[in-house]
């Protein structure tokens, strides 16, 4: 709702003594910085020159007065360009608060705080807890919650800003539902290269998930459009702002793919944070197992699977069960439980080991650790009993008791026997095994219980820097992978966000990521986001139909663009090149969605000639959005302002390839053109 020409000249001087206030404090603070690199340069020069006349107590004290003096140097620098990122947008937002003792708040809401003379906040960080206010409710009673407990009063006003090179150039009064004037013109905007933040726009129910501070563990399901990745974010910013002693490089996240990892990496530094780590799964496996060339990544898993070469589907699927998790520790139990020391031996002429010394120490001593760090403390018991507490010998111990076990860390012949045990529940020849144990590449689906198996048996790595974990598209990831992820970070909290629809794992599906309840049993938290704020209702509406879906709520206006079906094209590079022509006119971004690797080369070959193209593979990172051609797989997480989805006729999508179709519809915002 526009407001009154009088509260717009308001509006007007308020951004002016806040443009005036800011530049003030920017060129003070750029001062004071300059001052500080000069200043601690000589510091270090100093230290350099006087280091031989400090003792080591001396010494101490110096390097934590200087750890001291650089972290505060550092915030210096950041504050500076946090401010230097909002000079020419200061806010977008503000609200009249009216606490339980009469009192007025004008707060002003920002990326970051700014202060007058006399300390007073003049713009608030959107984190900082009265900010909750703006997203959280409409004009009326309200309360909010902050360190010092919950405060109660009653919303005044909303209001939300558009400024741009510190000119005013539109103020609204609002309130928070899916007509938000504000919220529909960011909707009408087209996408860009990479994922923006969105802290202007962001929604109740996205608010909820990223200011919870409450649950250590929160599992989001989320349709597609929901805003999961974005409010993930967002989350990690406010939580590095509420959380002392939290840092960037406390935090991981889990990505789908490379080609996601980069798409994602403005939104953290927009909002005045630092990337923090970043990973894949396949990283993970290809870091912890070493006994094969390679690990095959999930894409190509994936892909194995919609181009017909997987020969035995039952198999694979047995292997990414729940079943075979039970069936596998059962196996991996007896193999433990029948290790043994199979007889005393001599470490030289005197020291004699008895056999059932070790033995007792195998399974009783030492029963809390996996078995081959077992072996580890036995050699340094037996270096130290024998040589007054002296470790040296332990090495020359360790390997007499691996020659006289019953048991060798040969993880391939342990894994191998395992599909010859009784504990299996598949039938395989050993030639058939061998096809897959003897590989150079070790595939997707046997990784998975590779790195289990050497964790369970030589410990899991343990990462305890990391203090959250942050797994997108968490459908993607079965049980076993999230038993493997919570013994690595044992001490981490999680947040977990997926959609079960947009499952692409042929193999392994969940009725709801709820089931995760069970692994993350210490405070855990499942919320649903059931909005849906990229596509268009008449896309929303044919998407819906893929998997008879009816919960969906479409928060974008309508275009009345219908879906576009091309059928029966008998002209297919002529038809294609024209809809290209035609889309690249209206939108900065188009994308050809192919369902697979062979269809994608099929069109790059027939348009590359004539169109500049973009060809998305597993190891792209940069790529331009104008046009660009990808297979569905690899489009999880990204989106476009139209999208061509092309299938050949003789490959079309069959029922079990729905959540794979449905992926590829749901990355349009504004135009989807279906052929075949």
């Amino acid at each position: 709702m526009a407001i009154s020409k009088e509260e717009y000249l308001k509006e007007e001087k308020i951004l002016s003594r806040v443009k005036k206030l800011l530049s003030e404090t920017l060129k003070d603070l750029g001062k004071d910085v300059y001052q500080d690199e000069e200043d601690f340069t000589e510091f270090k020069k100093m230290m350099w020159e006087n280091s031989s006349s400090f003792d080591s107590g001396e010494m101490r004290q110096v390097m934590a007065a200087t750890s001291q003096e650089v972290e505060r140097v550092l915030q210096k620098q950041r504050y500076f360009k946090k401010l230097c990122q909002i000079k020419s947008k200061p806010y977008f937002a503000s609200l009249v608060f009216k606490d339980e003792q009469g009192k007025i708040w004008n707060i002003y809401i920002s990326l970051t705080y700014l202060k007058d003379d006399d300390y007073n906040n003049i713009l608030y960080d959107w984190r900082s807890p009265i900010c909750s206010l703006f997203y959280d409710y409409e004009v009326g009673p309200c309360s909010y919650q902050a360190p010092g407990g919950e405060y109660f009063g009653e919303l005044k006003r909303k209001r939300q800003y558009k400024i741009e090179n510190c000119k005013l150039l539109g103020v609204f009064d609002n309130s928070l539902n899916i007509d938000d004037e504000v919220l529909q013109e960011v909707l009408a905007t087209e996408s860009s290269d990479k994922m923006k933040n969105v802290v202007n726009t962001i929604q109740q129910e996205q608010n909820q998930v990223i200011r919870n501070l409450e649950d250590h563990n929160l599992i989001v399901q989320g349709i597609a459009g929901s805003g999961k990745t974005t409010v993930a974010l967002h989350r990690i910013a406010f939580l590095l702002y509420r959380l002392k002693n939290l840092t960037s490089n406390n935090i991981l996240i889990f990505s789908p793919n490379p080609i996601f990892s980069e798409y994602i990496s403005d939104v953290l530094p927009s909002l005045g944070e630092d990337n923090t780590l970043q990973t894949t799964f396949h990283d993970y496996l290809s870091y912890s197992i070493t006994e094969y060339k390679e690990v095959e990544p999930f894409t190509d898993f994936v892909a194995r699977y919609y181009t017909y070469q997987v020969p035995d589907v039952d198999v694979v699927k047995y292997k990414q069960s729940d079943e075979i998790i039970e069936d596998f520790d059962h196996y991996l139990n007896d193999y433990v439980l029948h290790a043994e020391f199979i007889e005393s031996f001599y470490e030289d002429e005197i020291n004699y080991v008895e056999r059932d010394f070790v033995n007792h120490l195998l399974h009783y001593k030492y029963n809390r650790l996996p078995l081959f760090e077992r072996v580890e403390e036995i050699s340094k018991k037996l270096s130290s009993n024998f040589y007054d507490g002296s470790l040296k010998k332990r090495g020359t111990f360790r390997k007499l008791l691996r020659e006289h076990a019953n048991f060798k860390k040969n993880f391939k012949e342990i894994y191998r026997n395992f599909y010859l045990s009784p504990y299996c529940k598949v039938t395989l020849t050993e030639r058939e095994i061998d096809k897959f144990v003897k590989r150079k590449t070790l595939y997707y689906e046997d990784a998975l219980l590779f790195s289990y198996m050497k964790g369970v048996l030589a410990g899991f790595p343990y990462e305890q820097q990391i203090k959250q974990v942050v797994i997108d598209e968490a459908q993607d990831y079965n049980k076993l992978q999230y038993i493997i992820i919570s013994k690595i970070f044992a001490r981490s909290d999680f947040t977990i966000l997926g959609d079960v629809n947009q499952n692409i794992n042929p193999y392994y599906h969940y009725d709801s990521l709820s089931e995760l309840d069970s692994i993350f049993e210490e405070d855990s938290k499942y919320i649903e986001l059931l909005k849906t704020y990229r596509s268009s209702p008449e896309i929303i509406e044919y998407t819906n139909k893929i998997l008879n879906l009816n919960h969906v709520n479409a928060i974008r206006r309508d275009n009345h663009k219908p879906v576009v079906f091309r059928r029966h094209l008998d002209y297919l590079k002529e038809q294609l090149l024209s809809d290209i022509e035609k889309l690249r006119e209206e939108y900065s971004s188009v994308a050809i969605i192919t369902k697979d690797d062979n269809e994608a080369e099929k069109i790059y070959e027939l348009i590359k000639e004539e169109v500049p193209v973009s060809y998305i593979k597993l190891d792209t990172k940069n790529f331009k959005r104008d046009l660009i051609l990808v297979p569905a797989y690899l489009a999880k997480g990204l989106e476009f302002d139209s999208v061509i989805l092309y299938n050949d006729r003789d490959n079309s999508y069959k029922s079990n390839e729905r959540n794979l179709l449905y992926v590829a519809c749901t990355r349009a915002q504004h135009e989807l053109y279906i052929y075949n």
